[in-house]
């Protein structure tokens, strides 16, 4: 029951305009279709159809490892939006979207004049068909070697540029996508494909947002097919109709049932045409998936649906109505559509047999199955793109400019924007207070207006959006003004970042760099104050870089430019302020990644480090040569853990036969415990006694000034431990 609405004589009634219309077609509209392109439809339906059963019928043999996700039942959505694009424009999908993949990969792969109503489907088409399935089991013949399988399929060429397994996860890097070819001036729209499920999530509202605030050639389609799973819309949303969601984004919408593929395509057309002119579209078409989430069992077998929806469903599949009503109208006729159901049966059946053995039942081909030995490559670009690299370090030059950290941070942004046309800054206010808030961007705003580009405080939102700018190629620069932002944003750092070019089969450069500051030491409290550094170095895609001082910060970052693996730039707060020196005339110079700095010479015990921590420790320098300890202090430069520069390491090993680990990151959060690890098993012979490692509290910092100084690591620790270990004093 609603509850009374209150009066008042300060309240009027408000009344918002919403551009939202429903879809249908008549037997008119069939009639009047292009045969050709009912043709190529019905095909595509068909083919789609008959993979998703010869899916479910290898996952029953064991062909198949992990789940199967078909779209059986929603085949329309995808042949007629690929239909409705052109090659160029890009898709992308969620778990359940090998419809989508095969009708844009098919699309692309064969000729425009091709007629499946009386030709034969030429070597292309049956290639798609063939190593789609094989990617699905597995296969090194697969478009990304197997390693993407069902939920994460990716043909960049043909314009797919990837399902994603997370939920909504995929939303924001379609809208970098079209950030990307609205920079470019391409023309080409963007389609994002999703589920009811979907619909709820976080990363779906703050894409929509970004999409509607730069007006970007994107369309958001949802696959209303009523069940998350097993839970029904109805449960879980808050509107009824969720085309409303689109209102609140400055979307129109376009409302049309899923089977009725004339009335798709019609709307499809509309809806490109309209994103192509920098309007988002919001497309909600009502759908039903046959079977269960996931294999070939219903959902009444589970007893989330009845067999009477399921029956009223199966009745208006476009598998079933569409070739009728060709006929009926003397579009196409019995013989073209019995030609066109025989094409996609045997494309399905060669692929079938190109991928397994014909026994019973039916076994993976051995000469398909990839090496064991190859699984971890790919996970990181080959380096190919720093063949050409010079790099350099202090002794190299010899005339030097004095310049704070912060400024340096500015000065090798600006050279990067300056030298790269397409190189992009985003962040919450970087394009504000004439730099950033914190000089970080300074002078950059006013010279590159539509480069240095002001977000939302929405950090999943637009770190997807960086990331999908930086698949399409533009070299891309994102800015979380505090690492505890990061999990704010996690899926698209982690799940996303991470591990887009090992899972799509590195078919995928990512010119992505994160910059964050950390704010250990300055009051923040708990929720802006952590090093991240032990947390990305979980994830092996990501490269993490922490400069020491401004000369190691434009080395660095443009390595970490010129990388196509994404990388974290640790900025510290501590340093912003610090002068020291640069090159006098070259703001382009690299720094190998992966290749620490002696920074002092010793031969009592070795200190590893870096950021901050390394003027901090030099600092300490003479109170130890004072106390008769000879220190060799390392700057290790670059963390994450396939790039420690173990050689230095190990040469440093030898001579001092002693190792300290200085971090000031909270104790679960620090490198030290692996790197020490590592060390152990590497030097075991050349050590005298335990690597030790230091850090703060494992106690999240206080804003009181008195309890964050009493959790930090002090230098007066640092002096102590490092001093007992040079004497071989172990605790």
């Amino acid at each position: 029951m609603n509850a009374p609405v209150a009066t008042s004589s300060m309240a009027r009634p408000l009344t918002a305009t919403f551009d939202w219309t429903t879809w249908s077609s008549s037997r008119d509209d069939v009639a009047a279709l292009n045969p050709k392109l009912a043709a190529r439809m019905l095909f595509d339906v068909m083919l789609i159809q008959d993979f998703e059963h010869a899916v479910l019928a290898l996952k029953k043999e064991d062909c198949i490892w992990g789940p199967a996700h078909t779209s059986v039942g929603q085949e329309a959505i995808a042949a007629a939006s690929a239909a409705a694009c052109r090659d160029s424009d890009k898709f992308t999908g969620t778990h359940r979207a090998h419809h989508q993949f095969l009708a844009k990969a098919i699309n692309y792969a064969l000729p425009a004049e091709w007629n499946p109503a009386d030709q034969a489907l030429p070597e292309e088409g049956l290639t798609v068909v063939r190593r789609g399935l094989a990617e699905i089991m597995g296969l090194k013949s697969g478009f990304g070697g197997g390693r993407g399988g069902s939920m994460h399929l990716r043909w960049k060429e043909a314009g797919f540029l990837g399902s994603n397994a997370i939920v909504a996860g995929g939303i924001p890097l379609s809208v970098g996508a079209a950030f990307a070819d609205k920079f470019r001036g391409t023309g080409d729209v963007t389609v994002a494909f999703f589920g009811d499920g979907a619909i709820n999530q976080g990363a779906f509202h703050e894409a929509a947002n970004l999409a509607g605030c730069f007006h970007l050639p994107v369309i958001f389609f949802l696959e209303n097919n009523y069940y998350a799973v097993a839970t029904r819309i109805d449960d879980v949303c808050a509107v009824s109709d969720l085309a409303l969601r689109a209102q609140a984004y400055g979307m129109p919408a376009m409302s049309v049932d899923g089977s009725d593929i004339v009335a798709l395509h019609a709307l499809m057309r509309e809806a490109v045409r309209r994103a192509r002119g920098g309007q988002p579209v919001f497309v909600d078409a009502h759908c039903y998936r046959r079977y269960h989430h996931a294999g070939d069992n219903t959902g009444s077998s589970y007893k989330y649906r009845s067999k009477e929806e399921e029956a009223d469903w199966l009745e208006k599949e476009v598998v079933t109505c569409f070739p009728r009503v060709l006929i009926e109208t003397a579009v196409l006729s019995e013989a073209q559509v019995a030609h066109i159901r025989q094409l996609s049966r045997s494309a399905v059946d060669a692929a079938v047999e190109a991928n397994t053995e014909n026994t019973s039942p039916r076994t993976v081909r051995a000469s398909l199955i990839p090496d064991p030995a190859s699984a971890g490559d790919g996970f990181r670009s080959d380096g190919s793109e720093f063949k050409a690299a010079v790099y350099r370090e202090r002794d190299d030059f010899t005339a030097f400019r004095k310049m704070k950290f912060n400024d340096a941070i500015a000065a090798a942004t600006g050279r990067w924007l300056e030298r790269h046309p397409e190189c992009m800054v985003i962040g919450e206010e970087v394009a504000n207070f004439g730099g950033g808030a914190y000089g970080a961007t300074k002078n950059l705003p006013g010279k590159y207006p539509d480069r240095v580009l002001n977000m939302p405080i929405s950090e999943g939102g637009f770190m997807g959006l960086g990331l999908g700018m930086a698949m399409s190629g533009l070299p891309t620069v994102v800015e979380i003004m505090f690492p505890d932002f990061t999990f704010v944003a996690a899926d698209q750092v982690f799940n996303q970042a991470a591990k887009a070019r090992h899972m799509y089969g590195n078919t995928t450069d990512l010119p992505l760099v994160l910059r964050t500051r950390v704010a250990t030491g300055c009051g923040y409290g708990g929720q802006h104050s952590m090093n991240p550094a032990g947390l990305y170095a979980l994830f092996a895609g990501w490269r993490i870089v922490a400069p020491a001082d401004a000369f190691d910060y434009v080395g660095l970052f443009n390595a970490a430019m010129t990388s196509l693996d994404p990388v974290l730039v640790l900025e510290h707060h501590a340093l912003y302020d610090q002068v020291t020196e640069l090159p006098e005339d070259d703001l382009d110079y690299l720094i190998e990644l992966g290749k620490a700095r002696r920074v002092a010479e010793g031969s009592d015990v070795t200190l590893l480090t870096y950021s901050h921590l390394v003027p901090r420790c030099r600092k300490l320098l003479p109170a130890w040569e004072k106390a008769g300890v000879s220190v060799e202090l390392i700057d290790l430069r670059t963390l994450d853990y396939p790039s420690i520069d173990y050689a230095l390491i190990g040469e440093s090993l030898r001579k001092t036969g002693a190792v300290v680990i200085a971090e000031e990151g909270a104790r679960s959060q620090t490198l030290g415990s692996t790197i020490a690890r590592e060390i152990t098993e590497r030097f075991f012979d050349d050590l005298d006694g335990p690597v030790c490692c230091l850090t703060s509290k494992d106690v999240p910092p206080s804003v009181s000034r008195w309890l964050e100084a009493a959790v930090m690591l002090q230098d007066a620790e640092i002096e102590r431990l490092v001093t007992d270990v040079a004497r071989r004093q172990w605790k």
